[in-house]
């Protein structure tokens, strides 16, 4: 798949372009009308047209957030585009010949919201690993996250994984494709499983990300709450998501603690396969 076109230099994208929640309405009062037209799409890999990526980026740069200049790396800005000496592949975009597909949300011809995510086996069982997810600043609070990602699930999918500094980014991948709700999180397959989830990876920031959080370090002393969390030497500004992890905590809502600078908070989980509705239908008929 080809990739958008880039400064000079190496860069980088962010893979947990995400959505900022159904909980943050306070943060957005420009809200879209409720009447405009949405139209979901699919693409595979070789479907997908360098517009579309350029239309993502833009999507990206603009509703995202703002990056954090890490040392001897110059021209830090807003969104898409970040330099990172060790990492030549576009962050969030696959490497050629990995299956990726992208989603894409379109009102009234605009791209209001997309993710890209990529499948692989691990110990013959399917991955859906989702490396980017934005939705517009208008378009929060809609559900439109979580309907993404609805769309995004196969019945062929047996492993979720998602890596965000926003906590909005995994309630909505438990809401589309867990039989979970936050902050009941099942952590037992993350702890067992998620170091080989992620090693099996052919994205290269998934596989080299580092676990971290009380979860795969008890006992180490920590001056974080994390729970369940990679180090994955990505800056990025976490003011923004802060704020709507400390609302989602006074409701309640969140157990996973703080995340930490060049962290992100993790979620990986099983779930059982869904039977085709053809199938569900012979067998209660």
């Amino acid at each position: 798949m080809a990739s958008p076109p880039t400064q000079s230099g190496r860069v980088a994208f962010h893979p947990s372009v995400q959505f900022k929640g159904e909980t943050t309405r306070r943060h957005h009062p420009t809200i879209a009308p409720e009447s405009t037209t949405k139209i979901f799409r699919e693409f595979e890999s070789k479907d997908v047209t360098d517009d579309m990526l350029d239309d993502a980026a833009r999507l990206f740069s603009e509703h995202y957030g703002i990056w954090d200049t890490p040392d001897g790396c110059r021209g830090g800005k807003r969104g898409i585009i970040l330099c990172h000496e060790r990492d030549s592949t576009p962050r969030g975009l696959p490497p050629q010949g990995v299956p990726c597909v992208y989603v894409s949300l379109h009102t009234d011809d605009a791209l209001a919201g997309h993710l890209l995510a990529c499948r692989w086996i691990y110990q013959g069982r399917q991955v859906c690993w989702v490396t980017q997810l934005v939705v517009h600043h208008r378009w929060r609070e809609r559900r439109i996250a979580t309907r993404l990602l609805e769309k995004l699930r196969k019945k062929d999918d047996d492993i979720f994984g998602i890596m965000s500094s926003h906590p909005a980014a995994l309630i909505a991948m438990a809401k589309a494709c867990a039989d979970f709700p936050f902050p009941q999180v099942p952590t037992s397959f993350m702890e067992t499983h998620a170091s080989g989830v992620m090693a099996s990876s052919p994205i290269a920031y998934i596989k080299d990300a580092k676990l971290c959080g009380s979860l795969f370090q008890p006992g180490t002393a920590s001056d974080t709450s994390l729970v369940s969390g990679a180090d994955t030497n990505f800056f990025v500004n976490h003011d923004e998501p802060l704020k709507a992890l400390r609302w989602l905590e006074k409701e309640g809502v969140w157990t996973l603690g703080d995340v930490p600078d060049r962290r992100e908070f993790l979620l990986v989980f099983d779930t059982p396969r869904r039977r085709s509705r053809s199938l569900s239908r012979h067998m209660y008929m």
